[in-house]
């Protein structure tokens, strides 16, 4: 009966702690005298230390690109991104049929004529880094075929070293700046057709974006010229339609998707809230000349997929530094966090494991307060080490278990009650010792975790009366952020408070 109790009055125990540090006569006041629970409270170190980062897992719809100087260590940030197109399926089940194509080339073979086509960037203004009038150019390359494996999904990943680009295949290069005042008010106010992008810029009603027009001649890989890019992609339809039946098609046999690159400039990290192609067609609808068009979106369906270069020596430099540990991204330094398993769980053999609450306290960064100085991370995960990269391949969230999350608050990423995790780490310990006695030597991070700054992924869901959001991912962080941490060291630990409750004999 004690055993069943236990649980209910542990948190009523946590909860009482909370409001009171006195736990002297917590079991009498919670039990009457032939079933007293006593709580004790100890304090263990926790060591930590910087860790540079080769890579990091990126899936997601919104990636970044630019160049940016890092006013921390004086070196550059680069980030590319390539990206395919999702087909839906059955999407080009509304096309027209080929007869009712108006326009056709006259001058050359007579066949069907796309009006015009464009890849529309829509950028998060918001979500950007650096002033959003410094000029910078985008250069797009086609790629020569699809790219697939789990390998291609990692920050290190780079289309265009690894051979992903087309030989002579189409290559378009933009002047852009994140906010074009040569636009009209007009042109920029969300229309209805724009009103699911919610307004990336802090203007509310208003976005910005960039078209990349694609009306050039284009030759595909067969050497076949067409008038533009849109003109090929209308004729692989009616010639293949079974290309477009879905986006593995599409991507195999159609439009393997672009390359998005700064070429020049500095100063700017342009988050790309959204990117599409369309392609215009004019056709005969009801006896009258009609104008509409195909699209095609990036989705997390496809592969979108992000190349972070961070200078080496100067992270290994930061690495190094004794003073502090650091959390930056993208896909810089995590801090690494030795937990004290051993102690926690044989110094009280006998008594139940309630809670155990570390905190990591920030340190200013030295020029924080100026203009262009890196973000703090609004939120970390502490999570086991070993369990690092397949949370992220799995598109998890965090479960108090193996993977918690902390938000930023009074200068400090506070965890409550990481009991689970301590619980899970000695566990595999033992368990792993009992099969293989050089199991320690196999797994030299068994009690190691990491702080990783992240991004929520959350869904909205509505009713009459209220308006919830609820977390349904968590993502690497790809903007750029940094923050120094309080680094826990054998001669100045950060303290782990640990309560442990018994019934008394």
């Amino acid at each position: 009966m004690k055993l069943k109790f236990v649980t209910a009055i542990a948190l009523c125990a946590m909860a009482i702690l909370s409001c009171d540090e006195n736990t002297g006569t917590l079991g009498d006041s919670l039990t009457d005298e032939s079933n007293k629970l006593v709580v004790t409270t100890q304090n263990f170190d926790v060591l930590t230390k910087s860790m540079e980062v080769d890579s990091v897992y990126s899936k997601e719809r919104q990636c970044y690109v630019g160049r940016v100087l890092d006013p921390e260590t004086g070196t550059y940030v680069k980030t590319t991104f390539t990206t395919q197109f999702n087909m839906m399926e059955h999407a080009s089940d509304q096309l027209p049929k080929k007869e009712d194509i108006i326009d056709l080339d006259f001058e050359g073979d007579g066949d069907i004529l796309a009006d015009s086509s464009y890849i529309m960037i829509y950028f998060d203004v918001p979500s950007s880094y650096g002033d959003t009038l410094t000029t910078m150019k985008l250069r797009i390359s086609e790629l020569s075929k699809a790219i697939t494996g789990t390998n291609t999904r990692y920050t290190n990943f780079d289309a265009k070293t690894a051979g992903y680009l087309r030989n002579n295949g189409l290559k378009y290069d933009k002047m852009f700046s994140l906010r074009d005042l040569n636009r009209s008010d007009s042109i920029r106010y969300l229309v209805d057709s724009n009103l699911h992008r919610n307004s990336s810029t802090s203007d509310n009603g208003w976005y910005d974006f960039m078209r990349l027009w694609l009306n050039d001649p284009y030759t595909d890989k067969d050497g076949k010229t067409y008038r533009n890019y849109g003109t090929y992609i209308l004729r692989s339809y009616y010639n293949h339609p079974e290309y477009f039946k879905n986006s593995y098609s599409f991507i195999n046999n159609v439009c393997p998707g672009f390359h998005f690159e700064t070429i020049d400039g500095i100063g700017v990290m342009a988050r790309i809230k959204e990117i599409s192609l369309y392609v215009f067609y004019n056709f005969i609808n009801n006896g009258r000349v009609a104008k509409t068009y195909l699209m095609a979106t990036s989705t997390e369906e496809v592969v979108q997929t992000s190349t972070v270069v961070n200078d080496k020596e100067a992270m290994k430099t930061l690495v190094a530094d004794n003073s502090c540990t650091y959390v930056k991204s993208p896909a810089a330094i995590f801090t690494e966090v030795e937990l004290p398993i051993d102690g926690i769980c044989t110094s009280h053999p006998t008594d139940s494991l309630l809670s155990a609450k570390v905190s990591f306290q920030r340190l200013n960064n030295s020029g924080e307060a100026t203009e262009f100085a890196f973000s703090k991370p609004s939120s970390l995960l502490l999570i086991e080490k070993d369990s690092l990269n397949s949370f992220f391949l799995k598109n998890s969230t965090y479960n108090n278990t193996y993977a918690y999350q902390a938000s930023l608050s009074s200068n400090a990423y506070t965890y409550s009650n990481v009991s689970n995790l301590i619980s899970r780490m000695y566990n595999k310990k033992i368990k792993g010792m009992k099969s293989d006695p050089n199991w320690l030597e196999k797994h030299p991070d068994w009690n190691k975790a990491v702080l990783v700054p992240i991004e929520e992924v959350t869904v909205t869901s509505s009713s009459y009366y209220t308006s919830t959001s609820s977390t349904i991912a968590l993502k690497n962080k790809m903007g750029l952020s940094s923050t120094r941490l309080i680094r826990g060291t054998a001669a100045s630990p950060i303290k782990m408070e640990v309560i442990y409750a018994k019934f008394k004999e």
